[in-house]
């Protein structure tokens, strides 16, 4: 998944200029030019605006000592789209519209909920396993020696020159 994540990476800037190129050619450089100005203003008004009301929630929030209103997740979506809406190019933008639009976040982040709790479902019995695995042949509580060290004996020391 990684590796497919860099890929798209590194091959979205060549899809971009594609895309660029074909819009070009059907509606004009000027309106291409055009278009994209209108969605990178259109993507600073975003992040400016989302900014602004997290701060002021956040500074509601601490006043009146509750919790801030509104998901985090809603804010974080409203500022990666703005961040989207802002590079230049189509994909970036409908990728940034489909972030920022009200009607798509609920799903989004419906989706995004049912993938963390299975990530954490999987986690925890990694975790489980783990324990599971460790409590069964591990070393025996308590201090061990270190290889070539012998065996270890608990005590109290008494130093005869200090204790007259």
């Amino acid at each position: 998944m990684p590796l497919l994540a860099v890929i798209a990476l590194m091959a979205l800037p060549f899809l971009e200029v594609w895309v660029m190129i074909l819009a070009a050619g059907q509606i004009g450089v000027a309106w291409t030019i055009a278009l994209l100005f209108a969605l990178s203003a259109s993507g600073v008004f975003v992040v400016r605006r989302a900014g602004t009301r997290a701060v002021r929630d956040a500074q509601a929030a601490m006043s009146t000592g509750t919790p801030p209103r509104g998901s985090l997740l809603d804010m974080l979506m409203l500022f990666v789209g703005g961040i989207l809406l802002i590079t230049p190019g189509f994909i970036t933008a409908v990728l940034g519209l489909v972030l920022v639009l009200p009607f798509t976040r609920p799903a989004l982040r419906w989706a995004f909920e049912a993938w963390a709790r299975r990530r954490i479902r999987r986690m925890e019995a990694n975790v489980q396993v783990d324990l599971a695995a460790s409590r069964a042949g591990g070393p025996a509580p308590g201090p061990q020696p270190r290889p070539g060290q012998g065996k270890i004996i608990q005590g109290s020391f008494v130093d005869p020159e200090t204790d007259s």
